[in-house]
């Protein structure tokens, strides 16, 4: 029997990405980012995935999604972008003049522990990162910015671990070491998670072609680590 892809399985969370194509602009005003809002919340209408945290950036986006059944993952994000792509032509009148986005969509299978939490800090912190606003919850197109009471038609499931009370807080301290996580888990095609799931997690969907192997291990650090949310 042949391996499902990556985004047929149900159950799993992931985090998912795309970017305009060459890295052109898909959100130009307000108008645009709500749409892309509302078109999500109606694809969740149509195929329900679970969304757990999402920021949109001026050229591309981040979503944290936890799909129940196996293609769910797929059907979405498919609607999503056919459906987006159309609207973002119609509104500037280039119907027909190519692509809106780089690829169909990137996924990464990420495990519901310090993982999950480093990725969804990932997400909601990238306005901040980007100097587009001085807190991370005061860029409107986030699900933190929503968190703080301000209806969008996405819906937001909760989180399969416990959020930190001073989530809010945690999300606007300096992050590098889980960017560079997060950014190494893009890079290589390859899940987040201890190292035991994520090697099994890549034979079970079949990605063993597709994740770049690590490079030259590092040397072992004699300091112990301190134990907190994220560990």
């Amino acid at each position: 029997m042949p391996r499902r892809p990556q985004t047929s399985t149900g159950g799993i969370v992931f985090h998912v990405l795309n970017r305009g194509v060459r890295r052109m602009q898909l959100f130009d005003d307000s108008e645009d980012y709500c749409r892309f809002l509302q078109i999500t919340g109606e694809a969740q209408k149509r195929t329900p995935v679970r969304c757990l945290s999402y920021c949109l950036m001026p050229n591309h986006f981040h979503m944290v999604l936890w799909p129940v059944e196996d293609g769910d993952l797929s059907k979405f994000m498919f609607w999503l972008l056919t459906t987006h792509s159309k609207h973002w032509h119609f509104r500037r009148g280039t119907a027909g003049t190519g692509h809106v986005y780089q690829d169909r969509f990137k996924s990464f299978p990420v495990f519901a522990d310090g993982h999950f939490l480093r990725l969804c800090r990932y997400v909601e912190r990238n306005a901040l990162r980007g100097r587009l606003v001085h807190r991370a919850e005061d860029w409107p197109w986030s699900s933190l910015h929503q968190r703080l009471g301000h209806p969008r038609p996405v819906h937001l499931s909760n989180w399969p671990v416990e959020r930190p009370p001073n989530w809010f807080t945690l999300v606007n301290e300096d992050a590098s070491s889980e960017t560079a996580e997060v950014r190494e888990s893009i890079r290589r095609g390859t899940p987040m998670g201890p190292p035991a799931w994520r090697d099994s997690t890549v034979a079970l969907l079949g990605l063993e072609k597709t994740a770049k192997p690590r490079g030259r291990p590092r040397k072992k650090s004699t300091k112990k680590a301190t134990p907190g949310f994220f560990s």
